[in-house]
């Protein structure tokens, strides 16, 4: 509350001089620090927090060597021009696109790529996606690729570097 402090009675009057105009103030704080430390303290209980959107990914061993026949290889390159070029073991690189052609803010891969992982992974259960990214391609590529085989609950999946022979093989698919 604020305390207003009136002049006394009292007070002498010299000639000349008028007498103490000022009038004495004090405000009293308290209660506006209350009530701030109050919205503070409901604000910062009441408040929930986003959590991180996150994606687990288990790493091997590094020393760990595994064995996979060729023919359970599933190699998928992306070269960074919006093409996915997919090869099964020794085979040629079929050119997919990455995404739909009618999708203009590229949310989901295109169908056809969808219909190849489906296809080649319910007719072979032991195959092993390696996903090959250029260093042109854009991240999101990477992990819009990781999201959709997870969608499909494709966890036999791996990631490698992109090589010079990847890149002659991107060549050979034309």
């Amino acid at each position: 509350m604020g305390i207003v402090d009136s002049p006394s009675g009292n007070s002498r009057k010299k000639k000349g001089r008028r007498g103490p105009k000022r009038i004495g103030f004090r405000l009293d704080m308290t209660p506006m620090v209350d009530v701030a430390f109050l919205l503070l303290t409901f604000f910062m209980l009441t408040t929930t927090f986003s959590k991180s959107n996150t994606m687990e990914i288990n790493t091997p061993p590094e020393k760990l060597e595994v064995k996979v026949a060729e023919n359970n290889v599933m190699t998928m390159r992306i070269a960074g021009d919006g093409m996915a070029y997919c090869s099964l073991g020794n085979e040629a690189p079929k050119r997919i696109p990455l995404y739909d052609a009618h999708d203009a803010r590229q949310l989901s891969l295109s169908p056809q790529l969808r219909s190849l992982l489906k296809q080649q992974t319910a007719s072979n259960q032991k195959l092993v996606i390696v996903v090959k990214l250029n260093e042109k391609a854009k991240y999101k590529h990477l992990v819009d690729i990781i999201d959709e085989l997870n969608l499909m609950k494709i966890d036999r999946f791996s990631l490698d570097d992109y090589t010079d022979q990847d890149a002659l093989e991107v060549k050979r698919a034309g």
